[in-house]
């Protein structure tokens, strides 16, 4: 091989080197490196935005499903007047007076606690003062209570309650959300890399092309000399002519093409019309050549089965089914409460003049103080013990939620094998096309070499009348398509590697990006 042709084989390999084609800048260019690309998106996505949302209303809800469990207080005051007749010869009245006037003011206040067993526990206090014109021993009187009371489920709603329900399923859709959010940042960032490369394939495209038609410009040249000398009839000239006609036209759709995958990758990455980096051109920096490395199928498989956010997902869903299931079986037994209660009861007030003669005892003379203290001694007291039976007749409706929540659940476990098996396929399918890719590199670099050598020697031939326009622009075309076809493996290679962290779940930590779960 002589010195011209090794010069001319450089020649033709030179434009493969570069990563960004100068020819077809049109207006201003930013710069932008993959992380950057990445980094734009995580900020400005709009579908990352609705998932984060979606993760704080999750979160939301389990505060509002939690608030089943805070203490309820009540607080509540009356007063009241009333004359009632009474038929009877002992009201304390004069017979024109059959109905005595009796007045209350009262106030009471109760807690109430719903507790994790299912039970309830309330606390109460009240206090009461009553004047009375018929034949009460105290008029003022001064009543105090306090008390509690425990009621506890037996059969329903024992292991499970509306609250409890309402809590668990918050947290499966929390954990659902959080899943999804995961996933949403995982497919953004796939997405977000695959539009990147397909923008560096589509540049390096449009250099071959604008190789491709100066090869054509060249061979057109040389024909058109050799008419001139006459050497070559003027018919020649159509063959180069329409070639380079036909190459311009290739050229035109891939720069179409280019504004179609910058447009792609502007929509993942940039926000409202606004965003200055609409109106210029993307030039990205990453080379695309590539080391190429084994795949460990069994590792990825076992990594993708714990990893994946879809798993996190649909398991999300099962653990909302179950606890639905729980609590519409739930519903099938009979009720049935244990019932437990104390309360304290503290009177005083002072003798009713118009009521028994006699004189009040001591400790009963006095207002709410005297009151309290007598509630305090426990001088009066009441105390309960209760079992209360609630016993459905057929319960038809409670059986048949239960056969539906039971065949729903079936629906989710089957849906969650599904997904693992997917995800199976998924793996298995990323792993056969990342190792294609990687070997069709080598497959692509070799034909790319010997496609140079070819038409280098075709001209060497051409320029000692041995060729033809045809052979030489056949020699061409096969150069350009092995260029494309070296770019095309380089590029697919980067987006099997891609799709291959996608399919095992490890993408956003292969990246860098830190995931808490915050939604922030």
């Amino acid at each position: 091989m002589n010195i011209a042709t090794l010069k001319r084989i450089v020649a033709l390999a030179l434009p493969l080197t570069a990563a960004l084609p100068a020819g077809i800048a049109l207006g201003a260019e930013h710069r932008l490196t993959l992380n950057e690309a990445i980094s734009l998106a995580l900020q400005k996505n709009e579908g990352l935005v609705i998932e984060r949302e979606s993760l704080a209303a999750s979160k939301a809800s389990v505060t509002a499903a939690s608030g089943a469990y805070d203490p309820l207080v009540e607080l509540d005051g009356a007063w009241s007047k009333s004359t009632e007749p009474l038929n009877s010869s002992f009201t304390g009245t004069s017979p024109a007076e059959i109905g005595p006037e009796f007045k209350s003011s009262e106030a009471g206040a109760a807690v109430r606690q719903l507790l994790p067993t299912g039970g309830a526990l309330s606390l109460r206090a009240r206090g009461a003062r009553e004047t009375d014109e018929g034949l009460t021993l105290l008029s003022p009187a001064y009543r105090t209570r306090v008390g509690v009371e425990l009621r506890q489920p037996l059969l329903r709603n024992r292991g499970t309650d509306a609250a409890r329900l309402s809590v668990r399923v918050a947290k499966a859709g929390r954990e659902g959300a959080t899943a999804s959010l995961r996933r949403a940042l995982t497919e953004t960032v796939a997405s977000v890399e695959r539009s990147y490369w397909t923008l560096v394939a589509v540049r390096l495209e449009i250099e071959v092309r604008q190789q491709a038609v100066h090869l054509a410009e060249e061979q057109l040249g040389e024909t058109q000399t050799r008419v001139e000398t006459g050497s070559a009839p003027r018919t020649e000239l159509a063959q180069p002519r329409a070639e380079l006609e036909r190459r311009r036209g290739e050229l035109l759709a891939s720069r179409e093409a280019l504004a179609r995958a910058e447009n792609t990758l502007k929509l993942l990455i940039l926000d409202g019309a606004g965003d200055a980096l609409w109106s210029e051109q993307l030039a990205p920096v990453e080379d695309a050549t590539v080391e190429v490395q084994p795949v460990d199928v069994p590792a990825s498989l076992e990594r993708a089965l714990s990893s994946r956010p879809e798993l996190a997902i649909a398991d999300a869903v099962v653990k909302r089914r179950r606890a639905e299931t729980a609590f519409a079986r739930d519903g099938i037994w009979p009720s049935l409460d244990a019932v437990v209660s104390y309360d304290r009861f503290g009177i005083a007030g002072s003798l009713n003049p118009g009521g028994s003669p006699g004189t009040l005892p001591s400790e009963l003379d006095g207002s709410f103080g005297k009151s309290f203290e007598s509630l305090g001694r426990g001088d009066f007291d009441a105390a309960r013990v209760a079992l209360v039976l609630g016993l459905p007749i057929g319960n038809r409706a409670a059986r048949g939620n239960a056969a539906v929540a039971r065949h729903v659940e079936r629906q989710s476990e089957t849906d969650l094998v599904r997904v693992r098996k997917t995800i199976r396929a998924e793996v298995l399918d990323a792993a056969a096309a990342l190792e294609t890719a990687g070997q069709r590199i080598e497959a692509a670099r070799s034909g790319r070499e010997a496609a140079e050598i070819q038409l280098s020697a075709e001209r060497d031939r051409y320029d000692t009348g041995l060729s033809t326009n045809f052979l030489v622009l056949t020699r061409q075309n096969d150069l350009s398509r092995a260029r494309l076809d070296e770019i095309s493996a380089l590029t697919d290679y980067r987006t099997a590697r891609t799709e291959m962290a996608r399919a095992t779940g490890s993408l956003i930590e292969e990246r860098g990006i830190n995931f808490d779960g915050t939604g922030r």
